[in-house]
């Protein structure tokens, strides 16, 4: 794999063991994914809860903080996805103070290093959102695949420890979604209906990935008659990564590379329907009308400041079934809005805990569930209730205002 002056200078250690051992790993991927050379990023995300990366790699990101400044210094705009514990206003739900202390660890590593802890899942929509034809290295699947596919950015999934290397280096390996020949079309599907709310357009997003079923198809999609919201796309995206570890797909029409269907090569590839039957087969599997719920989840992706207020109308006035708890993620950038528009104070007045700067799944979630006896999990997130059976719980899926319904009443209605 071709190096820069600058990445041989890194190799050979000139500029400190930190980048040194960045370069290495990118050079064992690249090895891996018969990278050509090394592609230049703009920016840097990383996954990195504290159930991901446990003792050895809180020292590993410690031992790089302890360097001197210009060598621990990430060298591009660095920012992270959430934690596993709020430590805003500390009350864990669940957690233990081993947890909450290698959170912290961790942190002051970080900062050390220049990374800015945003803690977000949606940077896309908070932070600086990538531009058409930017090359970054994001490790979180929903901020992959809406970067790639709504913004026409350039990234492939990035492991905690490869966009800790991307930061460091500034560079990524290129191969995968930063060639031009990977972002065709291998897959095209045409779909009867469009989605409606938030849910419907996950539920889409899941069939869509499981039928493509491989991180390197690259699906095209017709027949969606209007521009989907932000939120719509997250949704979409976030779930067809989680069923389909599809990190890149486009919309006729809609998405950037794709004014029609030549743009990317799809004119030529047979045309699969996905029906209303489809549609209503994967949702149906997580219906649970009637059956009493544990706890209402927000979350995966956080909320936009949008949905926040979706779910603060939705509670006003209202109180929750003292027997259900009620989970709300959103960043901590979003919080700040949210409190001073009012929002935060309906839905905890309503009853419900918002977290800054956590997700559900990310957060000791089988932990927090045996600690609170949280078995029966209802969400709108279509990409939460994917994840969360194998944490123990047994999730259902309804829309926004079925969801805080079911809060009110204690049960699926």
């Amino acid at each position: 794999m071709k190096l820069s002056d600058r990445a041989e200078a890194m190799l050979a250690g000139e500029m400190g063991p930190a980048r040194q051992w960045a370069v290495k790993h990118q050079i064992q991927i690249g090895r891996m994914f018969d990278a050509r050379d090394m592609v230049e990023v703009s920016q840097a995300h990383m996954m990195a809860d504290p159930e991901s990366t446990g003792e050895a790699g809180v020292k590993l990101v410690e031992a790089f903080a302890a360097l001197p400044e210009d060598q621990r210094t990430v060298a591009i705009p660095m920012i992270t996805d959430p934690r596993g514990v709020d430590l805003n206003y500390y009350d864990p739900l669940g957690q233990t103070e081993a947890m909450a202390n290698l959170e912290r660890r961790f942190i002051l590593a970080c900062r050390a290093m220049g990374i800015v802890m945003t803690n977000t899942c949606i940077n896309y929509q908070t932070v600086m959102p990538p531009v058409k034809g930017d090359h970054v290295a994001y490790g979180d699947t929903g901020v992959v695949i809406y970067s790639n596919s709504f913004c026409g950015a350039r990234s492939n999934f990035e492991g905690g420890p490869s966009a800790l290397a991307a930061g460091l280096t500034g560079y990524t390996p290129r191969y995968g979604l930063h060639l031009d020949e990977n972002r065709m079309a291998t897959k095209r599907y045409v779909i009867e209906k469009t989605p409606g709310e938030l849910t419907e357009w996950g539920v889409l997003g899941a069939v869509i990935g499981r039928l493509a079923g491989s991180y390197w198809e690259v699906p095209v999609v017709e027949g969606i008659d209007r521009v989907p919201t932000s939120d719509e796309a997250k949704h979409m995206g976030a779930a067809m990564a989680s069923y389909g570890s599809t990190p890149l797909f486009h919309i006729v029409g809609v998405t950037p590379e794709c004014n029609g269907l030549t743009d990317v090569n799809g004119s030529n590839l047979p045309a699969e329907r996905v029906t209303e039957k489809d549609v209503a087969a994967l949702r149906g599997s997580f219906g649970a009308v009637g059956e009493k719920v544990d706890v209402v989840v927000f979350a995966a992706p956080q909320l936009s400041l949008v949905e926040m207020q979706s779910v603060a109308n939705l509670c006003r006035g209202k109180t929750k079934h003292r027997d259900t708890s009620m989970l709300v993620c959103t960043p901590a950038s979003v919080y700040v809005d949210a409190k001073n528009a009012g929002y935060i104070e309906d839905i905890e007045n309503f009853g419900a805990r918002v977290l800054q700067g956590t997700c559900f799944y990310q957060q000791y979630a089988r932990e927090i569930g045996e600690a609170n006896g949280w078995t029966r999990l209802l969400s709108n997130s279509t990409k939460i209730v994917n994840i969360l059976g194998g944490y123990g719980y047994k999730p259902a899926l309804a829309s926004m205002v079925e969801c805080i319904d079911a809060a009110v009443a204690g049960e699926i209605v």
